[in-house]
């Protein structure tokens, strides 16, 4: 039985979630947005880990005409909100978007597969990703237990992550993620620029 299935949805999501509707509303915005201000006006989303389909939703609601493809490893999941059956550490997306969502899915892979991953989300994004992986600080110190799925998850250093997004991404802030040599951020918009 797959650890994402119909009991995993009824217990994290029976009241909105750890992230209910109205924040995912308000983050979408300021990621959208967030490309705008860049130049980067995205015609095409991809959604890792789409979950009950909240960014999809906000996207066909606030930007009708923007093309989204919403995947998770869930089989319940797809099945329920309609996304593709897909595991980005084993799934290379045949064609780079122009924004990448991964909201709350590296911490449920082992290092090689997170490795793996994080190698595809490469290999999917045109310019921006969008990328929430809590680290092993972010579980003792920011994670609501009571509320947030913290079984079994890998507790990374950030310095963990960054070494194996830098050949990729340059970080702006905030979970956003910049391909290099595509978006050109003021040097105090984003972490120093060095691989």
């Amino acid at each position: 039985m797959s650890r994402f299935d119909a009991d995993y949805y009824r217990r994290f999501y029976r009241r909105g979630g750890v992230h209910d509707r109205r924040q995912i509303d308000h983050l979408a915005s300021a990621v959208h947005g967030m490309c705008c201000w860049w130049g980067v006006r995205p015609r095409t989303v991809l959604d890792i880990g789409a979950g009950v389909g909240r960014w999809r939703d906000w996207y066909r609601a606030n930007h009708p005409s923007v093309r989204v493809r919403s995947v998770d490893i869930s089989e319940y999941a797809c099945r329920r909100w309609g996304h593709e059956l897909r595991d980005i550490s084993t799934w290379r997306p045949p064609r780079p978007a122009d924004l990448v969502v991964c909201h709350s899915v590296l911490q449920y892979l082992t290092d090689r597969a997170a490795t793996q991953a994080i190698e595809h989300l490469a290999a999917g994004t045109r310019y921006v990703m969008y990328l929430e992986a809590p680290t092993a600080d972010d579980l003792s110190h920011v994670v609501d237990a009571e509320v947030s799925d913290v079984d079994d998850l890998h507790g990374r250093s950030a310095t963990w992550y960054r070494k194996r997004l830098a050949p990729h991404f340059r970080q702006a802030g905030a979970g956003l993620w910049v391909r290099r040599d595509t978006v050109h951020l003021f040097d105090l918009e984003g972490a120093p620029n060095s691989r």
